[in-house]
């Protein structure tokens, strides 16, 4: 029934973490300490890469050299000026507004401070404010409520989208249509980001409207806007709280923080307090959280922005989106190819004017034909149309992508931050284990042949804690027409995990009530800490019987006797019985589990008569002497399917780390239980080894524990020492310590995915490269805030949504390999008329038929291809994955970007500060000349990108030659039969213009070939060229459909939709070629023998053939890297593990 019921704090993990040197001692090169991977679970030792050390201070070595592998010099994160000036805000509204100290001081301190008159004794009296000095002070601090958002100009969003570096790119050369195209692209950017501006604006809807607050000693129903530090407010069930306040009076008081903090149940509200951490403090109430009973008398300590959902809504608003990686990727290549096009096209139109005799129209007319060939025009359709698709398939799988780019983004994670309650827990109390009589028994079968172990009615002692679950409650069913399962419970967690087993065990449940009436109840309180009833239940020595429970060593310390034995006999306690208690209640309480004890007492009817009357001023109830019957423990239990959908994710090579502000054992517990800590922590090595800690060296363990306390004083060094371990966990955490994990593993290098339901996740959902937000359980601001939503709630639909997005890179990668290879025999003729010269094989008009006809038409169908192998997308690891040496790369491109300086004496990144725009400028221009920046950007990070330099080969330098020389061999066989050798078209180019203007209407006879005739072959033979690149095209869709396997067999026939493109791309191609009257428009020739079909379609297999040669020797040469299976993973269901192993603890 509380918090404290749980082991101390004392008892939490801790993690031993490096510090700073002293101020005399040497100061060390490096104390980042990156570790040589210990023989991992499951792994080979080879597949450990030890890392050699650099420079090492003294202290360092003298520190760790026993212990701790050895470090390597390690440059710390490197922040932008743009961070640096956030996280520089950031703290000075920390200052103004975090300092929560009033939870420490006497309540008398806090009234004096603002101001205030309150009456301890009777709060509904107290005086509060005057209305002139609650006036004064609004002036002073504003209203309460949360600063708008700024907006900028809807017109100034969209021109900014227009303008992006692709829209402009289709603006400059292709004139009107795509024009149309580019402000279509900027519409639906905009309106993307446009509705993400609802994401603040949901703030304001948490805000109460109105609130009771006392004023001149009188207490009036107020607008929650006036309310001002000072205000005294009076709070009940139902409301939510109108701003910060300190509790001083309160009575059964609970709120709902789970939003906030990830506490799974209502927490208890009252005057007092123990707790240091604002968060835990029993005697605050936040801003917008819910009363879920009791009522409350508070001092208003935080109004508006200063309070901690304020502060949650400024961390989300000071922070900027990340760019996807595909974005990234697409822009880097956009720049190549608009780079190459650009030049390309400017050297031939130079060099075409002594071709044309200076013609300045056609030499221009034949650059943009350069440049509409370097330029795939429809690859932005392309890939948009594909994430289209995948996005669609993902909705039908329970995963809803607001942006489109996260479906990508979703399969590039290395690191998934995930919340524990809603998210990988039910975020409902479940009863596990019941220990009565001397036996620990499951509350429901694990396995079939575990039933002796679960608890029955039949068992001594059960059907006793089975009434006291049932009837020592003040909780019930909403309904009673309908099956318990689908019934809803009105009333506190704790309890409601009770009722509903109680419910499913009892015959009658509905009825126990009228068969057994309550009394008298004393409800459970933060004094007492036990909630006790008397009902009209007949034993053999009366007609009354007492239940209490509570708080285990408050129910066990009013006991004198207790149930033992196969009967159930009730026998006076003994150090032996005590020692059982002992140990089952740290059992228990070590899982994380909240427990419970139960007692009760026949109350004799010579002394309580059927009819007697209890009276809580005279307290004429029993207060000791009861007969202890068990102990009970409840804990969220995790979601179905959640431990296959971590152990899946680890298997994929994929970090998963939690982040709650839960109890840390209860989040260890949980971690235990779902696959995401397998291996042991430092201190539970050094308890297992019965060494002391400090001997534990931080490379003999893979996991650790955090505390949110101990995370505003981590090091750089220590933030590095907790992301190099497989196995993390961070509890009690803020809001602003979520945002900084993800700050934090951003600056390494990770793509970060983070999970979240409540409205402290926002911050953190719209920083990571991927926010997943939870439909059901999830708040408008977490919604608003995440790039993607879990409609059914379900954390394994983060499998589907990886294992799609890995797919969909995959099918990209293929799409744009297929894609661009038809550029190479595009150019090429280009060339070839300008250089030899010869006559154009391909017109521009025939070049945008190309990309925007079957091309776009055959590229898509790979958004339908599956995975090449069941399993074998999850089994490689993600794309970009993160080590030392990865991060190492990360951090120095950082340096050069940033122009920062890194101090090795030090270890501290020294940035540029005060540059002017001109000297940004003139860093910007001149990097291009340097030779750091072309190593930097052929630098090998370790990763896969969208475009590499194999897949460029492969389109412009093999497969794309292949199809120029073949279709290069179709055009010459066209015009050889028509009467034109290669010499005589080379000779008749040069003759072209006048006077002899061949290849024209006008065109001199030669040969016996009028300028009509002449024109008819040459559209033959572009006819034959255009024919030609879709034919080997269809055969390149295929090469490039696979990477692991060769190009045969199956799975070349698993995608249908491959045939239906490539029927509907050789349609549009005969159309345009073989209709009466669209030739004129296109410049093609019916006259086109489908009999010379055969000349590409025999380069074709040549392509397939070639393709296949080139896999095997490309798997012999780099052999598939797949990842190490990890060994301890729990891949079965998890329905049926959530509960703890059976337990049998004796009496003795």
């Amino acid at each position: 029934m509380d918090e404290k019921s749980n082991p101390p704090r004392g008892d939490e993990p801790t993690s031993l973490l490096t510090t700073a040197p002293a101020q005399n001692e040497t100061p060390a090169i490096d104390q980042r300490i990156q570790f040589a991977p210990a023989p991992h679970l499951g792994r080979k030792e080879e597949d450990n890469a030890t890392f050699q050390p650099s420079q090492r201070s003294v202290s360092a070595v003298r520190a760790h050299s026993a212990t701790r592998a050895q470090s390597i010099h390690s440059i710390p994160p490197v922040y932008t000026a743009t961070e640096r000036g956030r996280r520089k805000r950031e703290a000075e509204n920390e200052k103004k507004n975090v300092n929560i100290d009033e939870h420490l001081l006497p309540h008398s301190h806090v009234a004096q401070r603002y101001s205030t008159n309150i009456n301890l004794e009777k709060p509904g009296e107290s005086h509060g404010l005057s209305t002139a000095e609650a006036e004064e002070s609004l002036k002073a601090h504003g209203p309460n409520i949360l600063t708008p958002p700024k907006k900028r100009h809807p017109v100034l969003v969209f021109l900014g989208f227009v303008t992006s570096l692709f829209n402009l790119l289709l603006i400059t050369y292709l004139g009107a249509i795509l024009i149309a195209v580019a402000f279509i692209n900027a519409f639906i950017e905009f309106y993307q980001q446009y509705k993400s501006q609802a994401l603040l604006e949901s703030f304001l809807n948490m805000i109460p409207a109105k609130c009771m607050c006392v004023r001149d000693g009188k207490m009036a129903q107020l607008e929650a806007s006036c309310l001002v530090p000072g205000d005294v407010v009076f709070v009940r069930m139902g409301d939510k709280t109108p701003a910060d306040i300190l509790v001083f009076s309160a009575s059964d008081c609970k709120v709902d923080n789970s939003s906030l903090t990830g506490e799974s149940e209502p927490q208890e509200r009252m005057k007092d307090n123990d707790m240091q951490n604002p968060l835990e403090a029993t005697n605050l109430m936040f801003n917008s959280t819910l009363v879920v009973s009791g009522e409350a008398f508070g001092i208003v300590i935080r109004t508006g922005d200063g309070t901690v959902i304020g502060q949650i809504a400024n961390l989300t608003a000071g922070e900027e989106k990340s760019v996807s990686p595909l974005a990234h990727e697409i822009d880097n290549f956009v720049k190549i190819i608009a780079t190459i096009a650009i030049i390309t096209a400017l050297i031939f139109f130079g060099i075409s004017f002594p071709v044309n005799n200076n013609n300045v129209s056609l030499s221009i007319t034949f650059a943009v034909s350069i440049f509409v060939a370097w330029v795939p025009e429809g690859l932005p359709a392309t890939v948009t149309m594909l994430l289209t698709i995948a996005a669609k398939r993902m909705a039908a799988q329970n995963v809803l992508v607001k942006d489109l780019q996260g479906v990508e983004t979703l399969g590039a994670i290395t690191l998934l931050a995930t919340d524990k309650t809603g998210t990988l827990t039910r975020n409902q109390m479940t009863t596990t284990n019941i220990w009565t009589c001397g036996e620990l028994y499951e509350t429901t079968p694990q396995q079939a042949n575990s039933e002796k172990s679960v608890a029955s009615p039949d068992h001594a002692g059960v059907i006793d804690m089975l009434h006291i679950c049932a009837l020592c409650s003040r909780a019930k069913f909403d309904r009673t027409d309908v099956p318990i399962k689908e019934r809803e419970i009105l009333g506190d967690a704790t309890e409601s995990g009770l009722i509903r087993y109680a419910a499913a065990q009892l015959e009658g449940y509905d009825d126990l009530g009228v068969e057994y009436p309550k009394v008298f109840e004393l409800p459970f309180n933060s004094d007492t800490k036990w909630h006790m009833s008397i009902h009209k239940k007949r034993h053999a020595n009366g007609y009354l019987t007492l239940y209490i429970k509570g708080a285990p060593e408050r129910v066990w310390s009013l006991c004198s006797q207790i149930l033992i034995g196969t009967d159930g006999e009730a026998i006076l306690i003994t150090d032996e019985h005590k020692r059982s208690y002992d140990e089952t209640y740290e059992n228990m309480a070590s899982r994380g589990h909240r427990v419970l004890g139960f007692a009760e007492l026949l109350l004799p009817g010579d002394q309580f008569p059927e009819d007697f009357t209890f009276d809580k001023k005279s307290k004429n109830y029993p207060l000791g002497n009861f007969v202890f019957v068990g102990l009970a423990s409840l804990q969220d239990p995790p979601k179905h399917g959640v431990r296959e959908a971590i152990g899946r994710c680890r298997a994929a090579g994929i970090k998963v780390i939690m982040v709650t502000g839960d109890h840390p054992l209860t989040a260890e517990a949980i971690g235990r239980k779902i696959n995401l800590m397998i291996s042991d922590t430092r201190e539970k090595i050094a308890k297992r080894m019965n060494r002391p800690i400090e001997e534990i060296a931080e490379d003999e363990s893979r996991a650790i524990v955090v505390h949110g306390e101990e995370i505003d004083s981590l090091t750089d060094a220590d933030w590095d020492n907790i992301f190099w371990k497989d196995e993390i966990i961070f509890a009690r955490t803020s809001p602003k310590h979520k945002l900084e994990i993800v700050r934090r593993a951003q600056s390494m290098g990770h793509i970060v995915g983070v999970t979240g339901d409540g409205v402290n996740d926002a911050p953190a959902l719209k920083k990571a490269d991927l926010g997943i937000a939870m439909n059901k359980s999830g708040s408008d601001v977490s919604k608003e805030a995440a790039s993607m939503i879990l409609l059914d709630d379900n954390f394994a639909s983060i499998i589907r949504g990886i294992e799609e997005g890995r797919l969909i890179f995959v099918n990209l990668k293929k799409s744009i390999k297929y894609t661009i290879t038809h550029s190479t025999p595009e150019v090429i003729p280009n060339l070839l008329y300008v250089i030899l010269p010869l006559p154009l094989p391909l017109s521009a008009i025939l070049i945008l038929v190309i990309d925007l006809g079957f091309e776009l038409i055959a590229a898509l169908s790979f958004a339908w291809d599956p995975p090449e192998t069941e399993e074998g997308l999850m089994q490689l690891p993600p794309r970009k994955p993160v080590t030392p040496e990865t991060a190492q790369i990360f951090r120095r491109r950082a340096l050069r970007n940033t122009q920062s300086q890194f101090d090795e004496s030090t270890g501290l990144v020294i940035p540029l500060e005060d540059q002017t725009k001109g000297q940004k400028l003139i860093y910007t221009i001149r990097k291009f000349f340097t030779k750091v920046y072309w190593i930097d950007k052929f630098e090998n990070t370790g990763g896969e990108v969208l475009v590499d330099g194999p897949l460029l080969s492969w389109s412009y330098l093999e497969i794309g030659v292949i199809e120029a020389v073949a279709s290069m061999v179709a055009f010459f066989i066209i015009l050889q039969r028509r009467g034109i050798s290669p010499w005589d078209a080379r000779f008749m180019q040069k003759g072209a213009s006048a006077p002899t203007f061949y290849f024209s209407k006008r065109a001199k006879t030669y040969k016996g070939l009028d300028g009509a005739t002449q024109v008819d072959i040459l559209a033959e033979a572009q006819s034959m060229y255009y024919w030609s690149i879709m034919t080997l095209q269809m055969f390149n869709l295929f090469a490039c459909k696979t990477r692991l396997t060769l190009p045969f067999g199956k799975y070349m026939f698993s995608n249908r939709a491959t045939f239906y493109c490539i029927l509907a791309g050789a349609s549009l191609a005969a159309f345009i070629i073989y209709t009466p009257g669209v030739e004129v428009v296109f410049g093609t020739s019916r006259s086109l023998i489908p009999l010379y079909w055969l000349i590409p379609m025999a380069f074709g297999c040549v392509i397939i053939a070639y393709a296949a040669v080139r896999m095997v020797i490309s798997r012999r040469a780099r052999p598939v890297k797949w990842n190490p299976t990890i060994q301890g993973l729990q891949m079965f269901p998890t329905i049926h593990t959530f509960r703890s192993r059976t337990r049998s603890v004796s009496s003795r």
